[in-house]
């Protein structure tokens, strides 16, 4: 079973300068492709495969104005033309649009690396023509050169420099107890979960202190970037030859780096509430097949929902399950889990979005809505 793991690179001046000649060259590589096949095609000519147009990418290398492409990782600009090629081919099955060109300022700085000659000694992580590199990480990872990992990638993401890679790991199967687990996943909470007897809520993040001030700060750095847009565009000329002053420029970094917090904020807290419920080891976790794209759709709510990131929460919980061994159930879209009485199995048909508290029309048993869902999902069965 492979595993993908990240960690935060602490590069010296040194190597942090041959980081950036390495995204540079990756990014010029891919353009040149690009105009290649370009080319290609404009003269009625067949598109070159990937391993084809590596061997032109040899050739240019060889001339004289190019020596300078050596300095690079040759390993590096091989896989930048792979990525093209499977670009294409993710163009000509109609998957994805047809590959840009790359801008210095808008394109992602990141590049893949050697793997062969890529380990882990002494807090510090051997990578080819930059060199050893320490790192900061919170799990262990394996030394020396023996381990194999899988497409390991350099990208740079909010002020820090990140080694993505996959590394092969043991399935451990764990002893699970006998309880299922019902999940259900809300706007007001983002989840409430039925484990037996017990209760568990996690709340909402973004209703905590820290992410509130955040958004208060993000709200004023865009009015102030809006104020500078109108103030320094005195002509209304908005064509691709304006050019932004250093304020401006200066201002949005700021509202980056406050996305990238809050970004990171966020997915730190989705992954502390899946391993925790995945700890609890049940045999089974059900949750409902929720129809995102629709719930976009409602303007009212689609910021709430984008905010609480309910796909990552099923996705790493699915993948988490794999990793302990726990079956994943997903109910069917239609099943009415909040409308169903959790004591006497009664459908409430007329039941709106703002009823918090479910009230059966047939027994009269009350109880929070979120909670009577999460228990219908804990006792689900497939028909």
């Amino acid at each position: 079973m492979i595993k993908s793991c990240k960690i935060k690179l602490l590069p010296n001046q040194k190597q942090e300068q041959l980081l950036w000649e390495h995204v540079n060259t990756s990014r010029f590589v891919w353009n040149w492709g690009l105009a290649f096949e370009e080319g290609l095609f404009k003269n009625g000519e067949k598109h070159l495969s990937g391993y084809s147009l590596k061997k032109e990418l040899v050739k240019l290398k060889q001339q004289e104005d190019f020596k300078w492409l050596n300095k690079v990782s040759s390993q590096t600009l091989s896989g930048i033309v792979l990525d093209l090629d499977i670009a294409y081919k993710r163009f000509f099955e109609k998957k994805c649009n047809k590959p840009k060109f790359k801008k210095k300022f808008k394109a992602k700085s990141k590049f893949p690396i050697r793997y062969d000659r890529m380990y882990f000694k002494n807090n510090c992580v051997n990578i080819e023509k930059i060199g050893k590199i320490k790192y900061q990480t919170d799990y262990a990872l394996p030394q020396g050169i023996k381990c194999r990992f899988s497409n390991p990638r350099i990208k740079y993401e909010n002020n820090k420099w990140i080694l993505s890679f996959g590394i092969e790991f043991e399935k451990q199967e764990q002893e699970l107890t006998n309880n299922s687990m019902g999940i259900d996943l809300g706007i007001k909470d983002l989840a409430t979960i039925s484990f037996g007897d017990k209760k568990i809520v996690f709340k909402n993040i973004n209703k905590t202190k820290k992410v509130k001030k955040l958004k208060s700060k993000l709200k004023h750095l865009q009015r102030k970037v809006s104020r500078k847009y109108h103030t320094n565009n005195k002509k209304k000329v908005f064509d691709k030859n304006w050019h932004k002053s250093n304020s401006i420029l200066k201002t949005e970094k700021q509202i980056k780096d406050i996305y990238g917090r809050l970004s990171n904020i966020r997915k730190n807290y989705t992954h502390h509430c899946t391993t925790e419920l995945v700890k609890l080891y049940p045999c089974r976790i059900v949750m409902e097949d929720l129809n995102i794209i629709g719930m976009m759709k409602n303007k009212h709510l689609s910021k709430a929902i984008l905010e609480q990131t309910l796909y990552e929460f099923k996705r790493q919980i699915k993948y988490k399950c794999e990793w302990n061994g726990i079956e994943f159930v997903q109910a069917g879209r239609f099943y009415p889990s909040s409308k169903t009485c959790s004591e006497c199995g009664h459908i409430k048909k007329d039941l709106k979005l703002s009823d918090r508290i479910y009230k059966c029309n047939c027994c009269g048993f009350e109880i929070d809505r979120d909670y009577n869902a999460s228990i219908n999902l804990m006792n689900y069965s497939i028909v």
